[in-house]
């Protein structure tokens, strides 16, 4: 077990860990930290608690001290520098006449890196920007790539719900999203009504997921062939968040409108996906047991005659020997020579065989030279 503390460095980024070192923290506090990126300030997410060191991926870093009053006054100032960065950003990517949207821009607490955030349809070659920012701000300069759902998170906004992104309020990470979500849950398939603001599928699509899965595990699909209480029919229509069927009877006339029925009242029949059993024949059920052979009544009355096939002629019986053929009429040749038969006919044994003798050329006509010269 380790004792570590949970650091986030946005709003809504992810929480990472780090060691303590011997300091009582509670979550909104600031403390010190070094990462990857270099030394920031970061916010208190999570107090001093203890974790299975099977949880932690990387070897913990211990934070460096807990943020002071001129701690966070630099950081403030940082937020400002970070606007007039954009600015400046915006004017030299318009003057190198690049095809990129600026998203936003960030200072590291100690003012060694200016990251830049930025979307575009392809790759941008951006080495020329680079070096006119650095000249303007004199230090390290990074330009990165993000996608749209990257630019969302960070710009925010308000969805169709009417209420502000998910992902800007809460979500740490963005969960792959299907169009088949949407058909499980009967959704329209309209791109413009299950499209967020960024323009992909809508985040949550993911949240109702697993409850839709766990009712299509027991409730009969559409086209299914079932028992009701007022008799078998053909499911038309399924609701999974109301738990209801709408069922066309077998008896019912064609125009009839369907019945509904709760989904404990209905008993699937058929397969999900089988065709529906011709009228006036049952369902497969179990299989049924052979009937008991009749047994002999004296009493009992002679039985009619059924309807059955014309009786084939009595065929004579034949002693086994004449039924088979002798043994020499049915073996191949190859099996006649190995057991000392005679040869095939029509092929010669390999000692009386004429040699062969070399096919005589053909000579040129005499006069064929004579022919040529005249």
């Amino acid at each position: 077990m380790a004792e570590v503390i949970g650091v986030r460095f946005k709003n809504l980024g992810k929480v990472y860990y780090f060691d303590p070192r011997g300091e009582t923290l509670s979550a909104g506090e600031h403390v010190i930290v070094e990462t990857a990126r270099g030394v920031e300030c970061g916010e208190v997410a999570l107090a001093n608690r203890e974790i299975d060191d099977s949880q932690i991926m990387q070897s913990l870093k211990p934070i460096i001290r807990v943020a002071t009053p001129a701690d966070l006054e630099r950081q403030k100032n940082n937020a400002q520098k970070e606007v007039e960065a954009f600015a400046i950003c915006q004017q030299k990517i318009a003057a190198h006449k690049l095809d990129m949207k600026l998203v936003g821009a960030e200072y590291t607490f100690d003012n060694s890196k200016v990251l830049f955030y930025f979307t575009a349809d392809g790759r941008i070659d951006f080495r020329e920007l680079v070096k006119d920012l650095a000249s303007v701000f004199r230090t390290r300069i990074e330009l990165r790539q993000i996608g749209v759902r990257d630019e969302a998170k960070m710009l925010g906004g308000l969805g169709i719900c009417g209420r502000p992104f998910c992902c800007s309020q809460f979500l740490a990470g963005f969960q792959p999203v299907s169009i088949k979500m949407a058909k499980e849950q009967g959704l329209s398939l309209n791109p413009a009504k299950i499209s967020g603001t960024c323009g992909r599928l809508m985040c949550c699509l993911k949240y109702e997921q697993e409850a839709y899965q766990e009712l299509q595990r027991t409730t009969p699909p559409q086209g299914s062939y079932v028992q009701t209480p007022a008799g078998r029919g053909v499911v038309t229509d399924v609701s999974l968040i109301a738990g209801t069927l709408k069922v066309r009877l077998d008896d019912s006339s064609p125009d009839a409108a369907p019945q509904s029925f709760a989904v404990a009242q209905v008993k699937l029949l058929h397969g999900s996906s089988g065709p529906r059993p011709r009228p006036g024949k049952q369902p497969p059920t179990a299989a049924a047991k052979p009937a008991p052979a009749p047994t002999a009544d004296a009493t009992a009355p002679e039985a009619a005659p059924a309807a059955s096939r014309p009786e084939q002629p009595e065929q004579p019986h034949r002693p086994r020997e004449q039924r088979r053929r002798p043994p020499q009429q049915h073996r191949r040749p190859s099996q006649q020579k190995a057991r000392g038969g005679h040869p095939p006919r029509g092929r010669k044994p390999a000692g009386q065989r004429p040699e062969r003798q070399p096919r005589p050329r053909k000579k040129a006509p005499e006069n064929s030279e004579q022919k040529s010269n005249g």
